[in-house]
C-alpha cells in the first residue's frame, strides 16, 4: 500500500492565514542533550498548517475538540481533482462525482500547487457545501487554510459544522491522484479546544503487494 502524509509541517516561517504573524508557531529549545535531553516549548495557534475546526470555532453551543466522534477521524476519503477550478468550487464542479453517505470528501485544487499564501485562494461555495450535506458526508477537506473566502458571517462554514461535518483545512495534496483512500486524521483533544493542528494521512490499498510507500506532503 502507499501512504500519502498530507500534512503541512510546523516550522517557524510556515505559510500562515493571511500572513499574520501572530499565526506563527514559537518554537524554543529549553533543554539541550548536554543537560541530558533535548527539550523544546511549543506555542502553536489553533488554527495553524493543518488543522480541524471543531464546531465551536463558529457555533456557540458547538462541541469542542475533545468530543470529536471518532468515526470522523478514520473512513472512506475521495480525493477530487478540481485543479481546472478559477475562484471558487460551485455546486457544478461537484455535481459529476459519485459521493455517499458516510463518505470523507477531500478538494484538490490550485491551492496544493502554491508555496506561499494567495489571499485568492480557491475556496468552496456556500451551495456546493450544502449539496455535500444533502449526501450526507462525514468530512470535507480543503487545501487552503480556510474552507471559505471573505465569506460574511462564515456561511460555508456554518452549513458543514451545523450539519455535523468536520472541516479539515490546510490540506496538502500536490502528490495525492484522484481516487478513493482511508483516511487519518488525528486533531489533538484539547479540552474546551476549537481546533487543532492535526496529522493526517491517506492510505491507498494495495492488494497485489503487503509493501508500502510513505509519501510526505511538500515542505512549506
Amino acid at each position: 500500500m502507499k501512504i500519502y502524509d498530507v500534512t503541512m509541517p510546523i516550522r517557524v516561517g510556515m505559510v500562515a492565514y493571511k500572513n499574520r504573524q501572530e499565526h506563527q508557531p514559537c518554537i524554543e529549545k529549553v533543554r539541550t542533550i548536554k543537560e541530558g535531553s533535548n527539550e523544546t516549548r511549543v506555542c502553536l495557534y489553533s488554527h495553524a498548517g493543518t488543522h480541524v475546526d471543531a464546531p465551536y470555532h463558529i457555533l456557540e453551543k458547538g462541541y469542542t475538540l475533545e468530543d470529536i466522534p471518532l468515526d470522523k477521524m478514520y473512513g472512506k476519503c475521495k480525493v477530487l481533482d478540481l485543479t481546472d477550478v478559477e475562484d471558487c468550487i460551485q455546486l457544478a464542479h461537484i455535481q459529476k462525482y459519485e459521493i455517499h453517505p458516510g463518505d470523507f470528501i477531500f478538494l484538490k485544487t490550485k491551492n496544493s500547487l502554491e508555496d506561499t499564501f494567495n489571499a485568492q485562494f480557491i475556496y468552496l461555495s456556500a451551495e456546493a457545501a450544502q449539496y455535500l450535506v444533502e449526501r450526507d458526508v462525514e468530512v470535507v477537506g480543503a487545501d487552503a487554510l480556510s474552507i471559505e473566502r471573505n465569506s460574511p458571517g462564515h456561511a460555508t462554514h456554518h452549513v458543514l459544522l451545523e450539519n455535523g461535518i468536520l472541516v479539515v483545512e490546510g490540506l496538502r495534496l500536490k502528490e495525492v491522484p484522484e481516487g478513493e483512500y482511508t483516511s487519518v486524521i488525528a486533531p489533538l483533544p484539547i479540552v474546551g479546544g476549537d481546533g487543532s493542528p492535526a496529522r493526517v494521512l491517506l492510505i491507498e490499498e494495495e492488494k497485489s503487494s503487503s509493501r508500502f510507500t510513505v509519501h510526505s506532503s511538500q515542505t512549506l
